[in-house]
């Protein structure tokens, strides 16, 4: 008899345990991200950040990272951007710390002085970066990030994503953070709300 108490405990917990992965494996309610079934990897690249430091791969380990990109001429999404970002950032670093970086896809205009007095006018905990085009290339499109040069002479724009990738600490995308409409006739956007609840839910599950 207490051998049969035995295998039914043993049974319990090995249902138990079944459960409790397929519960983790169960994908995560987002509000506006789409998570990778598996990290993706990111191309090699070196940058230079706001303060003349090089930046790369290495830089990303060991901590979860946001990044967007943009350029500090741009005249609505990105300072729109940053400041959101500045009212999100306590909430971002819930589960976690989480560095946002800012790549700059606009090297001509922007040096290492005007990123850091961009950031420094947002929030100086932020990193800006940027390279020649040669070197952003690779990693934004790994990123999922696109962008053009618009126009001629002094004064030309920057179409560019407006999306966030969010980046594990083993260096790797995880989930793309995509505006959306949230009412008919409404430019798609990034609620902070939904920001931080997707930012926070899948560090808590890379995190368990």
């Amino acid at each position: 008899m207490k051998f049969t108490w035995i295998i039914a405990a043993i049974l319990l917990i090995a249902a138990g345990a079944y459960a409790s992965v397929q519960l983790s494996q169960q994908p995560l309610e987002l509000q506006t991200s789409f998570e990778y079934p598996t990290p993706q990897p990111l191309a090699p690249f070196t940058l230079t950040d706001q303060r003349g430091n090089s930046f790369s791969n290495a830089d990303l380990q060991g901590k979860w990272s946001l990044f967007f990109i943009g350029y500090t001429s741009c005249p609505d999404v990105c300072p729109t951007t940053m400041g959101k970002l500045t009212s999100a950032y306590a909430g971002l670093n819930q589960e976690s710390d989480v560095q946002v970086i800012f790549m700059s896809v606009d090297p001509e205009r922007d040096s290492t002085n005007k990123l850091e007095n961009y950031m420094n006018f947002f929030n100086p905990d932020f990193i800006a970066v940027t390279g020649e085009h040669k070197q952003l290339f690779p990693v934004t499109r790994s990123l999922g990030f696109v962008y053009a040069m618009v126009g001629d002479g002094p004064d030309y724009q920057v179409d560019h994503s407006a999306s966030f990738a969010l980046v594990s600490p083993q260096g790797e995308k995880v989930a793309i953070i995509k505006p959306k409409s949230h009412s008919a006739g409404q430019l798609p956007q990034i609620k902070n709300s939904d920001l931080i609840h997707d930012v926070n839910a899948i560090i808590a599950k890379y995190s368990s």
